[in-house]
């Protein structure tokens, strides 16, 4: 009798706890206030796995039905708020291939690449070219690097006939000329932009950011854990609103491309102050798994192509790497007539 009492108290405590946890994740992954940060960094499925881990569970103590339906709630919530199930939607698009980004429609892509370099600190011996060399860019946005690395990387991939700028430990890389160079006053920032002219005379903005570094503290019984998340979610919106504020007065309506370290989740209300202008080359075209850091177990998109509505994206993947702990994305973008 005791046994029976016991494992009908424990099965409905688990199904309480796992209805409460689903509503709390709910509530933060749809709202995302500054205030839940800390809790948002994490990936939806993290949460959803302990979900599931506790209706199964529950199941076993009360073999109720409640417990699967529960269960299922979780594994679609799952899907519909993890951004790694965003993709689904891109099935039978194709990945953008190793050497030049080709045509589309008649017209040549542009092919864009991004990559936290990390200084190439990772596995020594090989070229820190190599690995970008085999995608044939025409620009390349790079951030912690040291400017040797981008002059070197420059002259391999286009022998000397390339362009490139450093601003910070940023480098921009670009097969065609560099017109401008616009960078932020305030010391500190992380932000380049550059004015990029194409053989036809046309031209476009290029944006290289890398926000300030992550917030990595996950013991969430600690109350300076969340103030943490949450200063540096305000500190990345103020970052990201400066670097489009200075695009926005300088780009004189050009065609743009944002991209680089966002140092944030690719659900991050940050993006917000994108969306209105610019989509996101992995949503759009993006296929098979787009996190990028760590490179071995990629957990986060943290590295991201955006561009504005005067292209479109047709390829996108993120590529691991040898020489950095960050993956690359690689994107096809195709300019508007």
């Amino acid at each position: 009798m005791k046994s029976t009492r016991f494992r009908r108290r424990a099965g409905w405590t688990l199904i309480g706890l796992s209805l409460l946890l689903h509503l709390f994740t709910v509530f933060a992954y749809t709202h995302c206030p500054d205030d839940l940060a800390a809790f948002t960094v994490v990936p939806v499925w993290i949460w959803g796995g302990i979900g599931l881990l506790l209706s199964v569970t529950a199941f076993w103590f009360l073999w109720a039905p409640l417990s699967w339906v529960i269960t299922g709630v979780w594994a679609i919530t799952v899907l519909l708020l993890a951004d790694e199930a965003w993709v689904i939607a891109n099935v039978g698009k194709a990945p953008p291939r190793p050497g030049p980004a080709g045509n589309e429609d008649g017209r040549p892509l542009i092919r864009v690449l991004t990559l936290n370099c990390s200084y190439f600190n990772y596995n020594g011996g090989s070229d820190p070219a190599d690995d970008i060399r085999r995608w044939d860019p025409d620009v390349v946005l790079l951030q912690e690097v040291r400017p040797h690395q981008v002059r070197h990387i420059a002259d391999t991939l286009f022998f000397g006939r390339g362009d490139y700028r450093l601003f910070s430990s940023n480098g921009i890389v670009s097969r065609w000329s560099i017109r401008r160079e616009v960078n932020p006053s305030k010391p500190g920032y992380r932000v380049q932009q550059v004015t990029i002219r194409r053989p036809d005379g046309n031209e476009f903005e290029v944006v290289n950011l890398h926000l300030k570094s992550a917030a990595t503290d996950l013991r969430l019984w600690r109350k300076e854990s969340w103030k943490t998340h949450r200063q540096n979610r305000i500190t990345h919106r103020d970052e990201l609103s400066i670097a489009l504020g200075i695009l926005s007065d300088t780009g004189e309506g050009l065609p743009a491309i944002v991209g680089g370290d966002f140092n944030s989740p690719a659900r991050d209300p940050i993006q917000a102050l994108l969306k209105p202008d610019y989509d996101d080359a992995f949503i759009e075209a993006g296929t098979g798994w787009g996190n990028t850091y760590q490179r071995r177990i990629p957990v986060q998109r943290i590295d991201q192509i955006h561009y504005s509505r005067q292209f479109k994206a047709v390829h996108c993947r993120a590529v691991t790497t040898r020489r950095s702990d960050h993956r690359m994305v690689v994107a096809d973008l195709l300019p508007a007539q």
